[in-house]
């Protein structure tokens, strides 16, 4: 097995419309906590915070630690950091920043939106690209909170427009039922969301009554992983 296989997972984790009868809540600060697996065995820890810069903007983080395996013994880890703006109840994107740091290699990826162009600029190291972006866009980061916030508004199925690395693309998901998850930090009656538009092995489980982020997800792009919710507090 590569070193590159076992680093999959967190290479992949940077990581979601129908009619609706209720009105959508943007959520108000908070921190969350995951545990990470790969299969059955656990690989690391996962801390995710949304703050209010207090300028119609927001940082949404997420910061994932290796704790088994030998990405542990490389010191892997995994910094998501992303800010945007609140529009029609989406985070809309505004910047991106992914950094993978291990013992033996390190990887980058900054992605910029100019609203005043309306263009998005994506640097991974080998020169930047750009290409027009689309009003209400969101990235790979926020885009489990911007499914979260659709499914608190009552919608099963969900269109998104989202800002890969080289072009603007509208990834289709939809709530497939409802399944009892299992997870540490309790046992809940979760609504099922898949990804339907691409077989990318996306699944996320939400309790959208009390959080807009999945108790629990599961995404075998770029590595099979799983994020287990262990705590959530707001503010």
């Amino acid at each position: 097995m590569t070193i590159r296989s076992l680093l999959a997972p967190l290479l992949g984790l940077a990581l979601l419309t129908g009619i609706s009868s209720a009105a959508a809540t943007t959520p108000t600060a908070f921190t969350a906590t995951y545990k990470v697996l790969r299969g059955d065995s656990p690989m690391g820890t996962a801390t995710i915070s949304l703050h209010d810069d207090g300028n119609g903007e927001w940082t949404y983080r997420k910061s994932v630690k290796s704790t088994g395996g030998l990405a542990a013994m490389l010191g892997a880890s995994v910094d998501e950091t992303s800010r945007f703006r609140w529009k029609n109840d989406l985070p809309e994107a505004l910047s991106y920043d992914y950094e993978l740091h291990t013992g033996i290699k390190d990887k980058q990826r900054h992605l910029r939106v100019d609203w005043n162009t309306s263009q998005v600029s994506v640097d991974d190291g080998k020169g930047a690209q750009t290409y027009p972006a689309k009003p209400g866009i969101v990235e790979r980061n926020t885009l489990p909170l911007a499914l979260g916030v659709a499914l608190q508004a009552g919608k099963q199925q969900v269109a998104l427009a989202v800002a890969v690395r080289q072009e603007v693309q509208t990834q289709q998901f939809k709530v497939s039922g409802k399944e009892t998850v299992q997870v540490p930090a309790g046992s809940f009656q979760a609504e099922r969301v898949d990804r339907t538009d691409a077989d990318r092995g996306f699944s996320a489980w939400y309790a959208p009554a009390r959080y807009p982020l999945p108790v629990k997800l599961s995404q075998h792009d770029g590595g099979d992983m799983v994020m287990e919710l262990v705590s959530y507090k707001a503010g």
